[in-house]
């Protein structure tokens, strides 16, 4: 993580590009009336914060997923009934 960047309400609204480049690096602190009331963060680790990841679930709701056709295997030999007499 880089250095924290903190910038005032003004700094912010007239600097948003450089806060957006700097929210890459680490998050940045917008401040107003010199208390923090906001934080920038890039979309990765706003994802990481939020415990966002690739699980079989996330992929189950893509769109265009229903059109999708899945072809399983059969293996007949794998389960046979136990002799138990």
């Amino acid at each position: 993580m880089g250095t924290v960047t903190t910038l005032n309400g003004r700094e912010f609204n007239q600097n948003t590009s450089e806060a957006k480049k700097a929210a890459e690096k680490s998050p940045v602190f917008i401040t107003d009336l010199g208390r923090p009331t906001h934080v920038l963060l890039s979309i990765e680790d706003y994802q990481r914060l939020e415990g966002w990841g690739r699980k079989i679930t996330d992929l189950l709701y893509m769109e265009g997923v229903a059109e999708i056709e899945l072809e399983m295997p059969t293996f007949p030999d794998v389960a046979v009934a136990a002799d138990l007499s």
